[in-house]
């Protein structure tokens, strides 16, 4: 592929359109848009999901789809993100795109009829990538992809001469002929289908769409799937959509897609075999969760028509709002008109610079700075240092603090991760602020206080 220069004129990333987005926390860098991308005519989606790969020697690129094909985007400069290469795909309307990496190598699959499924090698950029496969031979379509060590598991998977799959195990042992190794429905055939799944060491925690969550293992030795464990009940149920496992391994966050405005889930895993879930939360009721990712001690979630949002799971099991960026301007605040597929579809947080990249289905690649994310989360977080009452709260509520000689920050923050309200102390030694709460709306807040080398959070509801 040669590489692509786009005019300016076709590629939005200036100053006058960084300044309509609502954010907290979290800075734009820069923005790709080209205004020549097509929608496709049933939701008028025109980017799907987003990916990032970095060469080890300083640059570092974005990978974004079309509804045509793929853009391959270097944001080693985030402010001027610039177009290294264009891969168009088989159809001209598609809605979904996913792309992973293993090593140099980019596979992109994309849903529906009249697909192929591609894989790139991306290590001559910043000149262009090789497209080395780009046929039916292996997949056809499918809807997502996750690279797990030198395997790729793939869900919803369709090829000429074989039956659709739920969810298929392949060998990247040579990377540019992946090898398949098992279908799931070879082992679970009563697993109707597989929307989405995350996956370490060969643990696959799959979503089944209305089946709810399954969890697998796949054993190298004797090629099969293995269950170990599921959760087809839980509350705020819907289409199982997605995943993605806490870093410690004891806390999957969990997003069912339809119908809309479902919470996210917070299930403990850390007895595997028998997962349960312990919270629920939202950014704001209405919003729809599409994706969630974690990094570190944040969680980032890519919400329909609402953004970026991102939580502290210093607390794996008690998520609270950090902040969030807006890609989605176009609908008035507070308000997610139907149907729902508009907004950020994903997250990348894997780049070495630290910075987060976002696809937005109508806005295009959005670059992020959370760095104010980060150096929050860098504090220790200890609850037990604070109390509130009295809880749930009308016009006041005490907060009492167990070190008379640490002074903290209080800030009343709303569930969208707004803060409301921020109280400055320079001394009070009884150890206790009289918080006034009259000016806030009812509804449920965190107060955190934040003292130099720690923080603590606590929930309280506040009604008239």
């Amino acid at each position: 592929m040669k590489n692509l220069v786009l005019s300016t004129l076709l590629v939005c990333c200036n100053a006058i359109a960084f300044a309509q987005f609502d954010f907290q926390n979290i800075n734009l860098l820069g923005h790709f848009n080209d205004s020549t991308v097509a929608a496709e005519p049933v939701y008028g989606i025109r980017y799907q999901s987003c990916w990032g790969w970095h060469d080890g020697n300083g640059k570092e690129y974005g990978v974004i789809g079309t509804t045509a094909g793929t853009y391959i985007i270097e944001v080693t400069n985030p402010a001027n993100p610039i177009v290294s290469d264009y891969i168009p795909g088989r159809s001209q309307s598609r809605i979904w795109h996913e792309y992973k990496t293993y090593g140099n190598y980019l596979y992109a699959i994309a849903d529906g009829s009249n697909n192929t499924f591609q894989i790139m090698d991306m290590s001559y950029l910043p000149d262009s990538v090789r497209l080395v496969h780009d046929d039916v031979t292996i997949i056809e379509s499918a809807h997502t992809l996750y690279i797990d060590g030198d395997r790729m598991y793939v869900a919803a998977v369709k090829k000429p001469g074989s039956s659709p799959s739920s969810l298929n195990v392949y060998s990247l042992a040579n990377p540019e002929q992946p090898v398949l190794l098992r279908r799931l429905d070879q082992d679970y055939p009563f697993i109707n289908g597989t929307h989405d799944m995350f996956v370490r060491n060969d643990t696959v925690y799959a979503s089944c769409e209305y089946q709810g969550l399954y969890i697998f293992h796949y054993d190298e030795i004797g090629n099969r799937f293995n269950q170990i464990g599921s959760i087809t009940s839980y509350p705020d149920q819907g289409y199982n959509h997605s995943s993605f496992l806490s870093e410690d391994g004891s806390t999957l966050y969990m997003c069912d897609e339809v119908p809309a405005g479902l919470d996210v889930k917070v299930v403990d895993v850390s007895n595997i075999a028998s997962p349960s879930t312990v919270n629920t939360f939202r950014s704001h009721p209405n919003a729809t969760p599409h994706n969630p990712y974690v990094k570190g001690n944040t969680l980032y979630v890519a919400y329909y028509q609402d953004g970026v949002q991102a939580y502290d799971i210093s607390n794996p099991q008690s998520p609270v709002p950090s902040g969030y960026f807006d890609t989605h301007p176009q609908n008035p605040p507070g308000t997610y008109p139907n149907p729902a597929y508009a907004g950020c579809w994903a997250v990348y947080t894997d780049l070495p610079s630290g910075i987060l990249l976002a696809s937005d289905m109508q806005l295009g690649l959005f670059i992020l700075d959370v760095s104010q994310l980060t150096g929050i989360n860098n504090l220790s977080r200890k609850d037990e240092l604070i109390e509130v009452y009295p809880n749930p709260a009308s016009t006041q509520t005490s907060i009492k603090y167990r070190d008379k000689s640490k002074i903290p920050v209080i800030e009343i923050i709303d569930m969208k991760g707004k803060v409301q309200k921020e109280i400055i102390l320079t001394s009070n030694s009884e150890g206790v602020l009289i918080a006034d709460l009259s000016n806030l709306k009812s509804g449920m807040y965190f107060i955190k206080a934040v003292f130099k080398d720690s923080y603590a959070v606590k929930k309280i509801n506040i009604g008239r």
